[in-house]
């Protein structure tokens, strides 16, 4: 037995069924009669900004067009006519993980090669301090 809920649900979708424009073709207004592979200005229109073919949906071909559209790109890709795959280039609005700035504005990085530096220069200095007293004690 549905909850209520769920009655008021599917009447709601029953009522007011969504009514949409059927997007027409490019393929359907230029009155092209054959899709070819060749055709570089026809096919880079069911392209998006990254070269990935693009949905019936999206598009407004049906199922037919689609399957010639897609075989047909897929050839122009395989004769270098077009690219499989784009770079975009995008803009990064902060900065990297690795390059975040402490409270003195100084990367974390910085600061972490400066501490590992400083103990590394101590060590060498410790070592040079002992042979120093190790030859002074030897001496006498």
């Amino acid at each position: 037995m549905a909850s209520k809920k769920n009655r008021a649900r599917s009447s709601s979708k029953d009522a007011a069924p969504r009514k949409y424009k059927k997007k027409t073709s490019p393929i359907v207004i230029e009155k092209v009669e054959y899709v070819d592979y060749k055709d570089v200005d026809l096919l880079s229109r069911f392209m998006s900004d990254r070269a990935k073919i693009r949905n019936r949906r999206v598009s407004g071909n049906d199922v037919q067009q689609q399957r010639e559209v897609a075989n047909a790109i897929k050839v122009a890709r395989e004769m270098a006519l077009l690219p499989y795959a784009k770079r975009v280039a995008n803009q990064r609005t902060r900065p990297p993980r690795d390059a975040r700035r402490d409270d003195d504005g100084r990367g974390s990085a910085d600061v972490r090669d400066e501490q590992v530096g400083a103990t590394a220069d101590e060590a060498v200095e410790g070592d040079a301090a002992e042979t120093e007293t190790v030859g002074a004690e030897g001496g006498e």
